[in-house]
């Protein structure tokens, strides 16, 4: 994303995740880089009455996300800082441009430094991965969403980031959904065997996805009347017959093969979702930076 393309498409509208979610992250984050004595560096060079002042900065054009999670660690290191944000997690920024102001305390300041940023620009880089993601498809109709392929302790604060750019999320855990793939249905009996045992299992509010890899166990799918199909790996082709058997029987959810050049042809097809792991796995971090200001 270019400084250009920057608001381009609009920012996204995300409801603030709860200090509960995150603290705990934050604080083992804090705890980690901390260690066994603290921040040496500042403690050895900064006076301890010091007080300093400070912006957090973009230094690439982007989608913001995580800002909540990344002011908190200045609060848990040192309470007496101030951490003032001036834009919100879902609102594309130009590089250069102002995204915090902290101040107080100036060997605190430095202490959660990089505990912050590392926050920050991770998040920030999923939302603004998948805020690219979601130009690419506008207009078709098509949802954007991510997978359970997230980094072990930070799957709430990367699907927030990923609604943060503009999409939506697939299933939290193996709690809130049933999605019976290949491997389940080999160790199940087959397709009929998985989809009966897994609708005697839900409850009402529970759908049922099943992961299908071409039009004949589709038509299998949609005679059990499963909830939604995932499309995984199919053609342009496929994908344009399997939307229009699925046509008010079933979501259409396509998997495998989305990439930033193929995601719109994908989206043409008519299908519902894009899934694609990368959105959390791989999205590169948004460079961000912390200026003192003197």
């Amino acid at each position: 994303m270019t400084a250009a393309d920057a608001g381009a498409a609009g920012d996204a509208t995300v409801a603030a995740l709860p200090r509960l979610v995150y603290e705990d992250v934050v604080r083992r984050a804090l705890l980690e880089d901390l260690g066994r004595m603290g921040d040496l560096t500042s403690e050895a060079t900064i006076p301890v009455d010091a007080v300093g002042r400070a912006h957090v900065v973009a230094r690439a054009a982007g989608c913001v996300a995580g800002l909540a999670p990344a002011l908190l660690a200045f609060e848990l290191v040192d309470e007496r800082l101030q951490a003032r944000p001036c834009v919100h997690d879902g609102q594309r920024v130009a590089a250069g441009e102002v995204l915090a102001v902290v101040e107080g305390p100036a060997r605190g300041l430095l202490t959660a430094e990089r505990t912050a940023l590392n926050l920050l620009g991770h998040l920030s880089g999923v939302a603004t991965t998948t805020a690219g993601v979601v130009d690419a498809v506008a207009g078709t109709g098509a949802t954007v969403v991510c997978t359970r392929k997230t980094t072990p302790g930070l799957r709430a604060l990367e699907k927030h980031a990923v609604r943060a750019g503009g999409g939506g999320n697939h299933r939290f855990g193996l709690d809130d959904g049933i999605l019976i793939k290949d491997n389940h249905v080999a160790l199940a009996g087959g397709v009929r065997a998985a989809v009966e045992g897994a609708r005697r299992r839900a409850g009402h509010m529970v759908r049922v996805e099943l992961e299908v890899d071409g039009l004949d166990q589709l038509d299998e799918a949609l005679a059990l009347g499963v909830d939604a199909v995932l499309l995984d790996n199919m053609s342009l082709d496929e994908l344009r017959e399997a939307v229009a058997r699925c046509r008010g029987r079933a979501v259409t959810e396509a998997s495998g093969g989305i990439r930033p050049d193929t995601a719109a042809a994908i989206a043409a097809t008519g299908v519902d979702l894009l899934s694609i792991g990368w959105l959390t796995h791989s999205a590169p971090s948004l460079d961000v930076a912390l200026d003192v200001v003197v």
